[in-house]
């Protein structure tokens, strides 16, 4: 397996794209080659997708389409929506695109992606189902799945063993275990890290306790921050961010690894591809299990990962669908899986491997879920409302008051 640097970005969305809808042509960006004989594929991280498997697509498409190239290219996390807003209302469009699942309904609420609802029967299976969501606006799917990569728990083995502990097996038993591998340290070791504003692994906490950030009813989007069963998660969330780490209340979610690299810390919480960021001296002493739920099952956790679409503006529509094709083929669904990455079709997501790491991703993924599917999401992250909710829980705020005006944020941002 390659390695593979886990990006907070992957799962984050910048500057809302409405000015994407109003546009009829745009931008200089001349780096996409669409046209009769070149097919562009935009694809996003500049590892994320292993060499090998673009390799095989580049080499297999035009193996299948004589004459016809697919060129691929790289484009980092950081820099795909500001080029994305550029290039797809434009007539140098890519054809395909790779965006994080998050991202996803800010483009297919304003058209820029081709409808495949009649198309996705011949791309056969396709999942998770939360990422089949992300990709569909008004009954139709425009984003099919492209792979997954859910977050789980990573701990040592040797921290567990010195403290008595098994891994846990309930949401209880876990903040149990957290808060008493604290005590195994100085006052700089954490049972588990907790940043205070990492709302991305935060809301799990809310989702294991029934609860959500926000959800349609009718044209209305109502924020559920401070339902009963959000609060209680948040509270269970708040105890582990005081009592059993010593991070900084204002933290966020990048680089969870390097406490744990550095001896600082017995657990940390990430998507899958975070093994590749841990120090080789740790490797032998790493372990991982699926966070557990209130009643022992996998807790639902915010998956992260990306979907793939063809561009409404591209001028090789027939060609674009091909390559999602080869990218849904047996063959390109194997790559995925021995690379570590969580195929859309789940025949193959025991390809992963049967070590705990698999088991770990798989059972985490059986229950994940996304942000809510609001095209004006990217307004929520972009103004740090989560964050800032999750660090003041975390700085000891009174949970339910500031769930309740939270809520009012989300309601602003998500209904305008």
């Amino acid at each position: 397996m390659k390695l593979r640097t886990f990006m907070a970005s992957a799962a984050v969305t910048g500057l809302a794209l409405t000015a994407l809808a109003a546009c009829g042509s745009g931008g200089d960006d001349d780096s996409s080659d669409s046209g009769s004989d070149t097919v562009t594929l935009w694809l996003a991280g500049k590892e994320d997708t292993p060499q090998e498997a673009t390799d095989w697509l580049t080499e297999e498409f035009a193996a299948k389409h004589d004459g016809k190239t697919l060129k691929i290219e790289r484009i980092d996390w950081g820099e795909l929506l500001t080029r994305l807003n550029t290039a797809l209302p434009s007539d140098k469009s890519p054809d395909v695109v790779e965006v994080g699942n998050t991202q996803a309904a800010s483009f297919t609420s304003i058209g820029a992606f081709t409808d495949l609802t009649d198309k996705a029967d011949e791309l056969g299976p396709m999942g998770p189902e939360s990422f089949v969501e992300a990709g569909t606006w008004e009954g139709k799917l425009y984003a099919v799945p492209y792979y997954w990569g859910s977050r789980y728990v990573f701990y040592s083995k040797k921290a567990f063993k010195d403290a008595g502990l098994d891994v846990p097996t309930s949401l209880a038993d876990f903040s149990t275990a957290a808060e008493k591998l604290a005590t195994q340290g100085d006052d700089k070791y954490s049972g588990f890290w907790v940043p205070g504003q990492d709302w991305r692994n935060g809301i799990s906490w809310i989702f294991a306790h029934g609860g959500d950030i926000a959800v349609q009813e009718g044209d209305q989007w109502v924020g559920k921050l401070s339902s009963p069963e959000s609060v209680k998660g948040l509270q269970q969330w708040q105890k582990l961010a005081q009592d059993a780490t010593s991070a900084p209340k204002d933290g966020k979610d990048e680089e969870a690894w390097t406490p744990f690299n550095n001896g600082e810390a017995a657990m940390f919480m990430a998507p899958g591809w975070a093994r590749w960021s841990v120090a080789e001296d740790k490797a032998d002493d790493l372990g991982a299990f699926a966070l557990p739920g209130v009643g022992g099952d996998a807790a639902p956790v915010f998956a992260g990962g990306s979907n793939i679409a063809v561009s409404a503006k591209s001028k090789n529509q027939d060609l674009g669908f091909e390559v999602l094709k080869l990218i849904y083929s047996d063959d390109y669904q194997k790559l995925l899986a021995k690379n570590g990455l969580g195929p859309a079709n789940d025949e193959f997501t025991s390809l992963m491997g049967d070590d705990e790491f698999a088991k770990a991703a798989i059972a985490s993924a059986s229950n994940s879920k996304l942000t809510p599917t609001s095209p004006n999401w990217a307004a929520v992250e972009t103004s740090s409302v989560m964050e800032e909710f999750f660090g003041a829980i975390a700085s000891g705020e009174d949970v339910a008051a500031t769930a309740k005006a939270t809520d009012a944020k989300l309601e602003a941002e998500l209904n305008k």
